[in-house]
C-alpha cells in the first residue's frame, strides 16, 4: 500500500511538474546591439522607415529583389520605395543615383539614400538613412540585411553622399 502511494504521489509530481509548451526555438544572437529608440519619421518617411526596418535581418541575395529570395542594396531600395512610396526605380545602384538629387548630410532625412563606393566605382553600393546617423543596408554574400552608423569607418572612408528622391 504505501508503495502505491509512493508511485501515485511521484506521478502527480511529474506531471504537475510538465508542460505542453512547444521547444524553444532557438534564437540567432545579435552581432552587435543597435538602439533605434530615437528614430522619428513622418509622412512617406514614416512608411519607408516602417518597411525599411520590417527588413533586417532578411538574408542577401545578390539580384534579389524580393524579400522570399533575398535582396541586394538596389533591390532592397527598390523594394521598399515601390511597396512605401510608390516609387519605381531601376534595381541598379548607380542608376538609382542619377535619378536621385544630392542633399548634404545636414539635411539628411528619414528614406534619403546613402551611397558608398565599396567595390573601386562610384556607387557601387548603397542605403537608406534611417535617421540617428544610421542606415540601413544589404552587406554582402552570407549576411542579413542590418542597420549600420554612417561614422563606422569602413564606410565613412568609402561614404560617396546623400542623396534624395523627395522635394
Amino acid at each position: 500500500m504505501r508503495t502505491t502511494v509512493t508511485v501515485l504521489l511521484l506521478a502527480v509530481i511529474v506531471t504537475a511538474c510538465s508542460t505542453s509548451q512547444p521547444p524553444a526555438r532557438k534564437a540567432k544572437a545579435p552581432a552587435r546591439t543597435v538602439t533605434l529608440s530615437s528614430l522619428q519619421a513622418d509622412g512617406v518617411g514614416r512608411e519607408i522607415l516602417f518597411y525599411t526596418m520590417s527588413m533586417l535581418d532578411i538574408d542577401y541575395q545578390f539580384g534579389g529583389s524580393n524579400p522570399e529570395a533575398g535582396l541586394d542594396c538596389s533591390g532592397l531600395v527598390a523594394y521598399i520605395y515601390k511597396n512605401a512610396a510608390g516609387v519605381s526605380l531601376p534595381h541598379n545602384a548607380a542608376q538609382i543615383a542619377s535619378l536621385a538629387r544630392p542633399v548634404g548630410n545636414g539635411q539628411l532625412r528619414v528614406g534619403d539614400l546613402v551611397f558608398f563606393n565599396t567595390q573601386g566605382r562610384a556607387f557601387s553600393h548603397m542605403g537608406i538613412y534611417i535617421g540617428d546617423g544610421k542606415f540601413v543596408h544589404a552587406p554582402r554574400s552570407n549576411s542579413t540585411i542590418r542597420v549600420e552608423r554612417l561614422d563606422n569607418s569602413y564606410f565613412a572612408a568609402r561614404y560617396e553622399g546623400a542623396r534624395t528622391l523627395f522635394d
